[in-house]
């Protein structure tokens, strides 16, 4: 009988699990940044959770992926840098990233 040996496709786990942070009850009266890389239908997806975000919280604000130009490529450096101080300019309290993978 053949014998062969196998392996866990999986790496060692490197980090520790962290807790999540805390999720808001309700998106209403709240403002959501869409940000996204330019690469995969987010034209096309991002108004679908938009309406779906508006129809389960009547109140929410949406800022559009527009509003904050690519996460990828050229700038994506200075971006990302600058995000968290980009987002508190615009009040953001919750953010969906659509990415191509």
């Amino acid at each position: 009988m053949t014998t062969y040996q196998t392996v866990w496709p999986r790496s060692r786990q490197a980090v520790d699990r962290q807790a999540l942070a805390d999720r808001p009850a309700s998106l209403d009266g709240m403002k959501v940044a869409f940000l996204w890389d330019y690469m995969f239908r987010g034209d096309e997806i991002f108004p679908i959770i938009a309406d779906e975000l508006q129809s389960a919280f009547p109140t929410v604000e949406i800022l559009d992926y527009d509003v904050f130009g690519t996460t990828h490529g050229e700038g994506e450096a200075a971006l990302v840098a600058a995000l968290g101080d980009t987002l508190h300019g615009h009040g953001v309290d919750a953010i969906v990233s659509g990415m191509a993978c």
